[in-house]
């Protein structure tokens, strides 16, 4: 049986997980209803505001301020907004600005050996400065107590997302063949908008080649390369994970204690 994220059903988003349920090293499990992993929140209906309205109290957007200008969160008067950009900067094919992706899909669309290269070298920012920093405020925001559930996201919920997963599950001991296996559900979840994605691209750019449908592949997809580059860019800079989380993201062995103490309960 899967230990990965459970699937939450919502008419407008596709990508919207909760961690709860996934079982660390150690036998316990993270308590459902406190960590939900999503893509952006500008298209809700009804029924999804109502249920988001009556699960989260607060909401990490990690996108850049362009991004946010372009697809603004629908935002709900009973949950907290708080703006925590991953990366300063256009970052084409991780963040998703209009400009950034006409540059990425002009240059890349044809070539899926270099699309693939370019996100693994993307996912090795993942681990420098800036971003960095821009985690550990994340992390830190989640050892104080909240009321509902924490809910963080991108744009596809994917990249910037899924890293912040990674972080989360590495804290609290989930098992890293368990921790690559959520990430790589994305593809799961969101086949039918990266099938809608990579048509509509290859209509603006004119083409049909098979050629494009691998790069575009790459470019909407989660591939385990992309994962490994992350962790391969954390033990070249840290030595691993563990001092990565002391180091890089400054938690202390109280920090992981309450955070452990707070999200995991008993699987009994």
């Amino acid at each position: 049986m899967s230990n990965i994220s459970r699937k939450l059903e919502f008419d407008k988003l596709h990508n919207i997980r909760d961690l709860g349920g996934m079982k660390n090293r150690d036998g316990s499990v993270i308590k459902q209803g406190c960590f939900i992993r999503a893509g952006h929140l500008s298209e809700l209906s009804d029924d999804d505001r109502e249920k988001l309205k009556g699960n989260v109290k607060t909401v990490i957007d990690f996108r850049t301020e362009q991004e946010r200008s372009e697809k603004p969160d629908i935002e709900l008067e009973s949950i907290s907004y708080i703006h925590n950009p991953i990366m300063d900067n256009l970052t084409a094919g991780v963040t998703r600005e209009k400009d950034a992706d006409k540059k990425i899909f002009a240059t890349l669309a044809q070539k899926p050996t270099e699309a693939k290269k370019y996100m693994c070298k993307m996912y090795r920012g993942f681990v420098e400065d800036f971003a960095v920093s821009q985690y550990s405020k994340f992390i830190r925001s989640l050892i104080k107590p909240h009321e509902g559930a924490v809910l963080w996201h991108c744009t596809a919920g994917k990249d910037r997302a899924g890293i912040a997963s990674v972080i989360v599950e590495e804290i609290l001991g989930i098992p890293r063949e368990d921790i690559i296996e959520d990430y790589m559900s994305t593809n799961k979840y969101l086949e039918k908008d990266i099938a809608f994605l990579t048509g509509f691209v290859k209509k603006q750019l004119g083409t049909d080649s098979d050629l494009a449908d691998e790069a575009l592949r790459y470019l909407f997809g989660a591939e385990e390369e992309y994962i490994q580059a992350y962790y391969d860019a954390v033990e070249e800079k840290y030595g691993d994970f563990e001092t990565f989380i002391h180091k890089g993201l400054g938690l202390s062995d109280g920090d992981i204690d309450e955070l452990r103490k707070q999200y995991l309960q008993s699987a009994f």
